[in-house]
């Protein structure tokens, strides 16, 4: 009896865990370059990194069960022609709310040189645009395996550390 008494004020005090998954719309990861190697152009090599880490943030996000991926390739001619998102108000809000995704998922790299590099990623409320949740990680290396270091450390330690839908 006392189990059950306890279990009843353990759920009380705890918020409850939406019992589906968030619908959640992921973008691609975009480049900021700020480095000497910004005026070069498009690098074949950081293009494939940022596929790659966007690839990966989707595989690591579906793996949670707090996230239901949402398809954006219908509207990936609609993202391409606002991009950077990171530079237009509003409008990955409103491509997430057309997709009927609840949450979206949006992240920049940060490029100061070929040594220094950062993530961040942020998770906002469709329909408020209100930021749920973030995380930023500095790495050291242009490589392969130091970015998706980074943005597995990014998911694993901010992103996914504490429930994302909580119920009212």
């Amino acid at each position: 009896m006392r189990a059950v008494a306890a279990l009843i004020l353990l759920r009380m005090a705890c918020p409850a865990v939406a019992a589906e998954p968030c619908k959640t719309v992921v973008f691609d990861i975009e480049l900021i370059d700020m480095s000497q190697e910004a005026d070069l152009g498009i690098r074949d090599d950081q293009t494939r990194r940022l596929q790659r880490v966007s690839d990966e943030l989707r595989k690591l996000l579906q793996a949670s069960p707090q996230v239901q991926l949402v398809d954006w390739t219908t509207k990936r001619d609609e993202v391409n022609q606002k991009a950077p998102l990171y530079k237009c108000t509003g409008c990955a809000e409103d491509l997430a709310k057309d997709l009927g995704a609840d949450l979206l998922v949006s992240g920049v790299v940060q490029k100061t040189s070929n040594l220094i590099l950062s993530f961040a990623v942020t998770i906002k409320d469709a329909h408020s645009g209100k930021p749920v949740r973030g995380g930023q990680a500095d790495i050291r290396g242009n490589t392969d395996d130091s970015w998706l270091r980074g943005i597995r450390w990014v998911v694993k330690n901010r992103l996914l550390s504490e429930p994302l839908c909580v119920q009212p």
